[in-house]
């Protein structure tokens, strides 16, 4: 079975950190998944995690896990916000989902403190502005 898995991204399918505007008109940032591609992406299975070393010490986050049931050509979905106390950290994303009838695979890692102001530039299809790995 896992000879079955592609552990490699099929092209046009990107994790984004965008800064936004919430609803009480505050900056914060969220995590997104992109689909730039023609093929509809089903079963898609996200996992997020942070780790690295800060002031000497090791710091890891909890694993957190997202299923999103699908996700269309040419769309985007919010996976979940985070914080920016864990910037300075390794922030991974780990995604696994069908297409094609094909199980694929692909870990997206935001080295330390690149998710920044000064790495921000306009995320097409999302059209926000945010720092994307694709």
């Amino acid at each position: 079975m896992l000879k079955d898995i592609i552990t490699e991204s099929l092209p046009g399918v990107a994790v984004a950190v965008i800064r936004e505007l919430n609803d009480t008109k505050d900056w914060e940032w969220n995590v997104y998944a992109i689909n730039y591609s023609k093929a509809h992406l089903s079963g898609v299975l996200v996992s997020s995690k942070g780790y690295g070393w800060h002031e000497g010490e090791e710091v890891k986050t909890s694993t957190l896990r997202h299923f999103l049931d699908h996700l269309p050509p040419l769309s985007y979905i919010k996976i979940e916000p985070i914080q920016e106390d864990v910037f300075k950290l390794h922030n991974e994303y780990w995604m696994s989902y069908y297409a094609h009838e094909t199980m694929y695979e692909r870990k997206y890692i935001f080295e330390p403190n690149t998710i920044a102001i000064e790495n921000l530039e306009v995320v097409s299809l999302v059209n926000e502005l945010g720092i994307l790995l694709d």
